[in-house]
């Protein structure tokens, strides 16, 4: 046992919530944006200002733009490799079995490939440089085990990430106010965390209303820590958390965690807000879900469902009351809604000075 303790230790091979539940499913986030976002962005601006080299089509169907979602699958499994430490020859050997395990996970193509990409990584890490003949041996053993992998398991992850997508979905048409409020705290809180909600939103698909309540709760733990922690962080602050992540909180939340609640309220208000008064759906790619304002890639989401919906029919136009929707609950509401409940928890004593302040 110890020997095999040693062997893994010296291969990097640790078993942990922490590598696989953090490290991986942040890299799975990263790599989505990187292909799917970044293709998604870059197709919409194309569109939208008619520029002709985005719109051009650079071989087949295939724009700037669709060649980076074409990408997802790769993406993924480079970054995830990257993140579990996988030497050159496992992290290149990557390539393949991303592009498979996103192929046949179809809908659910990315949770697939976190899977997938977990075990063909380990075991690629098994044999690395183990054998003289290791530029054979490494990436063999790692194509053979990740893609065997993914024919046996994607298509049943991709179905049941389907599923619960579709469940969540229906059930939030069915019943928007609670679902709306559950759907928000629950995506919000897991921005906030030290895990990945884009990558849950891509993994179940997350769009239509249960999409817009996602953006919900992700706007108001990112514009709600920015505007209620302005005192102490100032504009650095307001612009690190408000347009990148409210994630940089978690050392305070673990201080004191309820300088949580502000926000999370926040999301149970403008969540059911979302679904039952302004409807507002996201149906752009499903990460953009669970992006927030990080780099106004959930509006971007929202507003390219709002053109793609236009174009096939199924919405009419877009309306000044959509813009409005989406100002209020993006921006709006989780900045005055986070400020008055921080006052209120402050003059409690709840929240005391500096309580939010970041080391930037």
């Amino acid at each position: 046992m110890n020997k095999l303790r040693a062997f893994l230790k010296r291969k990097d091979i640790v078993f942990s919530g922490k590598r696989y539940g953090i490290d991986a499913l942040g890299a799975m986030a990263q790599g989505l944006f990187c292909t799917l976002l970044v293709g998604t962005i870059l197709d919409t601006i194309g569109q939208q200002f008619g520029i002709g080299f985005l719109n051009a089509v650079i071989t087949g169907t295939y724009t700037i733009g669709g060649l980076c979602k074409a990408m997802v699958g790769v993406g993924i499994a480079v970054a995830i490799g990257y993140a579990l430490h996988c030497p050159p020859l496992v992290l290149f050997s990557l390539i393949p079995v991303g592009f498979a395990a996103n192929a046949i996970g179809g809908a659910g193509g990315p949770l697939a490939v976190y899977f997938v990409v977990i075990v063909a990584s380990e075991f690629g890490k098994l044999v690395s440089k183990e054998t003289k003949i290791d530029i054979l041996v490494t990436p063999i053993v790692t194509v053979l085990v990740g893609i065997g992998f993914a024919a046996l398991v994607a298509k049943p992850i991709g179905t049941a990430a389907s599923a619960v997508g579709d469940f969540v979905k229906w059930a939030t048409v069915l019943q928007p106010f609670w679902m709306g409020m559950l759907v928000s705290a629950v995506i919000g809180i897991a921005l906030t965390l030290p895990i990945s909600s884009a990558a849950i939103c891509a993994a179940l698909s997350l769009t239509g209303l249960a999409g817009g309540a996602a953006v919900a709760g992700c706007c108001a733990q990112m514009v709600g820590f920015a505007v209620m922690s302005f005192r102490e962080n100032r504009w650095g602050g307001l612009v690190a958390q408000g347009v990148g992540t409210s994630m940089l909180q978690m050392p305070n939340i673990v201080k004191n965690p309820l300088i949580w609640i502000p926000p999370t309220l926040t999301s149970m208000i403008t969540g059911p807000l979302a679904t039952c008064l302004f409807k507002l759906e996201m149906n752009g790619a499903p990460v953009s879900s669970g992006m927030g304002t990080c780099g106004f890639v959930g509006q971007i989401g929202v507003y390219t469902g709002w053109v793609n919906d236009v174009a096939n029919g199924t919405k009419a136009a877009i309306t000044a009351m959509d813009w409005i929707g989406m100002a209020l609950i993006c921006f709006i509401l989780p900045a005055l809604l986070s400020w008055v409940f921080c006052l209120v928890l402050r003059k409690w004593g709840w929240i005391k000075e500096n309580d939010l302040k970041l080391e930037l």
